[in-house]
């Protein structure tokens, strides 16, 4: 697992997240896409464990692909600081839905500064779990992240836990939290928590926020109007 940074070698704007070991990310609530069915562009804003706003992430897709492939849309994420600089990028590329073979598996590239890729989540096929093999920016392994079996949220939190290579040790989780009945079955805003040890490499910390985004997208985005979402591995 890597571990250690450094301030002087930390790319700027993730010098925040050196000593943490929490984040929240809350989507934000868009009038036109409740009331009409829209999807537009997703928003959120992500907080420190006291609720202190520390970042701010836009998607950047138009309506056209938002329409056409929906949830499995190709994007690109700006997260700016609370100055307005952009200090990560998150670049997601169109896929196919998963399948029962490993084609066309989901995958996500992490930018910071926008421009240098830091590390990758790319899917592993599974039978049975939603897996993921956290990258650096070597493309060399790093962590794993593996959901449950069905990853649906109905009643109560959604664990995506972060482990090992070997699977032994959990170091961390992606939760998906239960936001009550309405929000849940009418929109699709939602709200996660990010855990992960405090000394990881501020990069792979990044990285595993970008894996969130990602997370979402493929298993939580199903709000007013949309069919509910079957993932088979």
């Amino acid at each position: 697992m890597a571990t250690g940074s450094t301030t002087y070698d930390v790319p700027p704007g993730l010098e925040y997240l050196i000593h943490i070991d929490h984040v929240l990310v809350q989507q934000q609530f868009e009038i036109v896409e409740a009331l009409l069915g829209f999807e537009t562009a997703n928003k959120y804003n992500i907080k420190n464990k006291f609720g202190e706003n520390i970042y701010y992430a836009v998607e950047q897709s138009n309506f056209l692909t938002r329409f056409c492939c929906g949830d499995y849309r190709y994007f690109s994420m700006s997260i700016v600081d609370n100055s307005g600089r952009e200090v990560i990028s998150l670049e997601r590329p169109l896929r196919c839905d998963s399948c029962f073979f490993p084609c066309c598996l989901q995958k996500i590239e992490v930018q910071a500064p926008p421009g240098v890729p830091i590390g990758y989540v790319i899917q592993t096929w599974h039978p049975c779990k939603p897996k993921f093999i956290v990258q650096n920016k070597k493309k060399q392994a790093v962590l794993k992240i593996i959901g449950p079996c069905m990853p649906s949220s109905c009643g109560g939190n959604v664990d995506f836990e972060i482990k090992s290579l070997d699977e032994s040790i959990a170091v961390g989780r992606i939760s998906k939290h239960w936001s009550g009945v309405l929000k849940e079955f009418l929109t699709d805003v939602d709200n996660f928590g990010v855990q992960f040890p405090s000394d990881l490499d501020v990069r792979i910390k990044a990285v595993t926020l970008g894996a969130c985004f990602l997370i979402d997208f493929m298993f939580f985005e199903t709000g007013q109007g949309k069919k509910p979402k079957l993932q088979l591995f």
